[in-house]
């Protein structure tokens, strides 16, 4: 019969595992603490061989906002399940929670069906969608996603790495646009050096911890777009008091559809573009001086 060293409370086993026979026998004991997995050895005689590893315990909930994506949802999802297939580790759990933001397509039927939670948001907005799914989930950490972008295993590891660390509020990252016109590259350069330089994410992907989320307020629904820029620049205060850094990852891209430069002409993006720039609260905070992102062309 095992016998457990005082220390370990029943109520912390999570598995035990037995490695051999006879004498040389091992008992691997996973147990689960307020922040962390450990792993224990402990011999056949019941004396404790050596405190094996800790493991991170943490729970990510990720949220993609979806408006007639029904083209590009399932990409979106198998993106995210091969991601994550290949970053598994114990004590990472996570959830994935589709925001079905009043579409008029399958989005929300094609997303149950690949077995991922659904919300509704009635209102057509993309931070009231993204703080509904946030109110929805229950992770240690948020990870925001765009509909028309894929993850990969490189940027996962990344993210759980930067969690690991304990010393981030959240991240962005920098973006690839396949098929992108010269003038559509250029700009990307340009807003990955403000990204970059100013620590900005992103709307196609933010991650924060779900305390300073809901600390700051989430997303401001006052703004119907730039409004991961608002965000970036409040979780940045939030850490700063905490001596927490908010971080623009770099190493692997996020893939995000090209379908405004497809869909909008070049001088349909630089009117949007001047308008933001020259008069940015009237145009952000009025939907329809907004259509690159909400006149519906998919």
């Amino acid at each position: 019969m095992l016998r457990l060293p005082l220390f370990i409370r029943c109520t912390h086993i999570l598995r035990i595992h037995k490695d051999g026979s006879g004498s040389s026998s091992f008992f691997f004991i996973i147990l689960r603490r307020d922040t962390d997995f450990c792993v224990y050895a402990i011999l056949r005689d019941n004396n404790v061989f050596c405190e094996k590893r800790h493991y991170l315990v943490m729970h990510l909930s990720i949220v993609i906002p979806a408006f007639n994506e029904e083209r590009l949802i399932l990409h979106c999802l198998d993106s995210i399940s091969e991601s994550l297939a290949v970053c598994q580790k114990p004590g990472f759990t996570h959830e994935i929670i589709v925001v079905d933001n009043n579409s008029t397509d399958r989005t929300a039927e094609l997303a149950k069906l690949a077995g991922v939670k659904v919300v509704f948001e009635p209102i057509n907005q993309i931070g009231r969608a993204r703080n509904t799914g946030a109110t929805a989930a229950t992770g240690d950490w948020l990870l925001f996603v765009d509909a028309d972008s894929l993850l990969n295993p490189g940027m996962i590891a990344d993210i759980l790495q930067m969690i690991e660390s304990d010393q981030y509020v959240g991240c962005g990252s920098v973006m690839h646009m396949p098929g992108l016109p010269w003038w559509g590259n250029l700009a990307m350069r340009l807003w990955t050096v403000l990204s970059v330089t100013f620590r900005w994410a992103s709307g196609a992907l933010v991650v924060c911890r779900s305390d300073a989320f809901r600390d700051v307020g989430g997303f401001n629904q006052e703004l119907f777009a730039a409004d991961e820029i608002d965000l970036s620049q409040l979780l940045k205060q939030w850490g700063r008091k905490r001596d927490l850094k908010f971080t623009i990852l770099t190493r692997h891209p996020l893939v995000t559809s090209p379908r405004k430069v497809q869909l909008y002409t070049g001088r349909e993006i630089a009117s949007q573009l001047f308008h933001v720039m020259f008069s940015p609260k009237k145009t952000l905070q009025n939907k329809k001086k907004l259509p690159i992102w909400y006149d519906g062309r998919r």
